[in-house]
């Protein structure tokens, strides 16, 4: 069996991070999100693994190399566009030859892995197995019909009018049946070769599609309010270590990790939070939920529930909360101004000012 991880996406919704950085990077308690999918895959005994990659190509090969640090063989495959999931098998087709596989978006995170549904796949070998999850709203999502004995009976990708609330979870199974399926799909009201379309396709065709609903956490972390919610979830099972230094007059509470080369003077750290390596924390309070990357430095501030990337900077701020902070950025008081109003007002005019 062979795994296809998807990291070809813009991510568009986590601009402006994702203007200079790839998506599937942005780190949950300091490690990148893709990093959770690639170990899950190792986990459940896949080896070969496909990496489709688009224009944030050259980061992504940084950061993953050849998959050894994850036991893992890491082939990667260009995406030229954006153009869907069904494409992404097309391009994939030399790759994957007649192996069964398991495809994961890399910037989904599911709490629990996957080796448990890679298990029964391997045992039952249905054409197809797909995971579901009720969401909220089935609008953004691929969704998927059940009939009253849990068989799939359709499937519809960001339907206006959902006919269930089970959305698609970022991670498929399939037997080489699929490459029929995605060379009969053609481009979706989006312009993309759905993979909902295919999946489709082989119910139509009478093939065996089953479904997994998980009950368990899944995120796809593709906007802030998503992956500061994952950081949430991975933190609250943080094991506590303090590696770096802290002074006396500091106080460190709950389950924090600072790691090694971090110092933290005359400051209250609330876990769970964690502290990258190299990082330089005084004279301020760190709180719950916030996770800090290497190299940074946070001064006079205060901060919660946030996430910092490596080597910014957060110095005299009152609070901060509920925040996404870039690589090398820099945040300051703005300068004090003069308390001056300037008016120009019209004839019979009524101003209030506080």
């Amino acid at each position: 069996m062979k795994a296809l991880v998807l990291c070809g996406g813009a991510g568009t919704r986590l601009r402006p991070i994702t203007h200079t950085s790839a998506k599937q990077l942005v780190p949950v308690a300091n490690k990148p999100v893709l990093f959770y999918g690639l170990e899950a895959i190792a986990a459940a005994g896949v080896i070969e693994t496909g990496v489709i990659v688009g224009d944030t190509a050259p980061e992504i090969r940084r950061a993953v190399g050849d998959g050894s640090r994850f036991g893992l063989k890491v082939t990667y495959l260009r995406q030229n566009a954006p153009l869907g999931l069904a494409h992404a098998v097309q391009i994939a087709r030399d790759f994957l030859g007649d192996d069964d596989f398991v495809m994961y978006l890399g910037d989904n995170f599911i709490v629990g892995g996957i080796t448990g549904v890679v298990d029964d796949f391997r045992r039952e070998r249905p054409d197809a197995r797909i995971l579901l999850t009720r969401v909220a709203d089935p609008t953004a999502f691929g969704v998927a019909e059940l009939d009253q004995t849990g068989r799939v009976v359709g499937l519809e990708e960001k339907p206006e009018v959902p006919r269930s609330d089970l959305a698609l979870v970022g991670v498929y199974l399939f037997t080489p049946v699929v490459h029929e399926a995605v060379r009969a799909v053609v481009p979706s009201r989006r312009g993309e070769l759905e993979i909902t379309d295919a999946l489709q396709w082989l119910l139509d065709q009478g093939r065996d599609v089953r479904a997994t609903t998980i009950s368990g956490y899944w995120k796809d972390t593709g906007n802030v309010t998503d992956m500061l919610e994952v950081n949430r979830t991975v933190l609250e099972t943080l094991e506590p270590r303090v590696e770096g230094s802290v002074d006396p007059a500091s106080e460190i509470i709950g389950r924090v990790r600072i790691e090694d080369g971090a110092k933290v003077f005359g400051s209250r750290i609330v876990g769970p939070a964690v502290v990258g390596a190299g990082t330089m924390i005084a004279g301020s309070y760190v709180g719950p939920f916030t996770s800090i990357a290497e190299d940074c430095r946070i001064e006079d501030s205060e901060i919660e529930y946030s996430i910092v990337l490596r080597g910014a900077s957060v110095v005299g701020m009152r609070r901060i909360e509920v925040s996404l902070i870039g690589h090398h950025v820099e945040v300051t008081p703005a300068p004090r101004t003069p308390a001056v109003h300037r008016l120009v007002l019209g004839d019979h005019s009524k101003v209030q000012i506080p």
